[in-house]
């Protein structure tokens, strides 16, 4: 089989993960990039030794008409995402892997993935932290049963201002505008919305069950989405014999003066799962591999059951290795004819998690995600 060409529109700084999957493989070839700031792509080109042979264009529609693609690779501000999905699909392209959140809509969703399904094309909505190797770990050992019938889990993301990268300012203002971020909110919605999407997907994958109703507390701090506690309840069918209900909660924690050491985003995610044997802890995931990681009151997975502790340390903690992991899975989905991770329907329900979240902040009351069709 000839490489997958695999074309990139968007080389912001989130590109520096995204590509990572790509490199080194015999399977697949970068072929062209687009960003309407020049320097960004001559820049990435050369961090990444990708060749003068790659193409460059500054209008994803030119790149789309010319060029012969075989994976794109959407790495845009997401209002800008049904946009640029509808008219890629309308090409003769095999994948296409688009940032999260998939859109600022369900109708924006729905017609991403009818436009998809019509000419054949997997759709992926990117999605990491369930490729994130302690995450996946702690995925099997729950598929295993090792804490029992899973019945809770607790999602806490720290949210600190020093310590990551370099950002540019272009990458937050658009987040902070709530027509360009979308969600609903007056302040744009950075943290539960966008960064979110992570979370709300880690509840489903984890315990494998639809939201009856969600109710959540958004509040404000110097325009950003911040603190936030949510709480949901996860939909069963009556007839299913389990021995507890099921519940969630996550929270959004801001930590101004907080210094947080990471390679990545100033951020980072802890999250405990109670079944009805025992309790797991997750600890870390953006900034894995910190001074956290080093220091033994952070193993990567514990578990607490039968009365004994059991740690799991032999993990590799990198946050790019969920990029990676990613990646390679779409690869072999294209490859071999397989669904993605998230699928686009996967994205449009997660999408819908996320925007009911805010809008119970809103309204003050429970909201059913499956009731946010717009």
């Amino acid at each position: 089989m000839e490489k997958l060409k695999v074309g990139f529109i968007g080389c912001g700084v989130i590109f520096d993960l995204n590509i990572l999957g790509y490199l080194n493989r015999e399977d697949v070839e970068i072929s062209c990039l687009c960003d309407r700031k020049q320097r960004y792509v001559k820049k990435k080109i050369e961090k990444f030794n990708l060749g003068s042979e790659v193409k460059i264009y500054n209008d994803y529609k030119e790149m789309l008409d010319i060029e012969k693609i075989d994976i794109l690779e959407i790495l845009i501000p997401h209002y800008l995402h049904h946009e640029v999905t509808l008219y890629a699909a309308q090409k003769d392209i095999l994948g296409i892997s688009v940032q999260k959140p998939m859109a600022t809509s369900i109708k924006e969703c729905d017609s991403m993935i009818n436009a998809c399904k019509k000419n054949s094309i997997k759709l992926k909505v990117f999605e990491n932290f369930c490729f994130y190797p302690p995450i996946m770990k702690a995925k099997q050992l729950l598929k295993e049963g090792i804490i029992g019938e899973v019945n809770s889990i607790h999602i806490k993301t720290l949210e600190g201002t020093k310590g990551g990268w370099d950002i540019p300012t272009s990458s937050w203002v658009w987040r902070l505008d709530p027509e360009t971020c979308g969600g609903g909110l007056d302040c744009g919605s950075m943290f539960v919305f966008d960064d979110g999407f992570h979370k709300f997907w880690l509840a489903l994958h984890l315990i494998e069950a639809k939201i009856e109703k969600v109710y959540a507390w958004i509040d404000r701090y110097n325009k950003l989405d911040v603190p936030a506690y949510i709480m949901w309840k996860y939909a069963l069918p009556n007839d299913l014999d389990i021995l507890v209900p099921k519940y969630g909660t996550m929270e959004y924690n801001y930590a101004p003066d907080m210094i947080l050491p990471s390679p990545y985003y100033p951020e980072d995610e802890f999250i405990s799962i109670t079944g009805s044997k025992g309790n797991m802890w997750i600890n870390q995931a953006t900034a894995g591999d910190n001074i956290m990681s080093k220091s033994e009151a952070f193993p990567p997975i514990v578990i607490f059951k039968d009365g004994k502790i059991e740690t799991i340390t032999d993990i590799e903690r990198d946050w790019k290795y969920s990029f990676i992991n990613s990646t390679h899975h779409f690869i072999d989905a294209v490859k071999n004819d397989k669904e993605p991770i998230l699928s686009g329907e996967q994205g449009k329900y997660t999408t819908q998690f996320a925007l009911a979240t805010l809008k119970s902040s809103l309204l003050g009351k429970e909201i059913c995600p499956a009731d946010i069709k717009e």
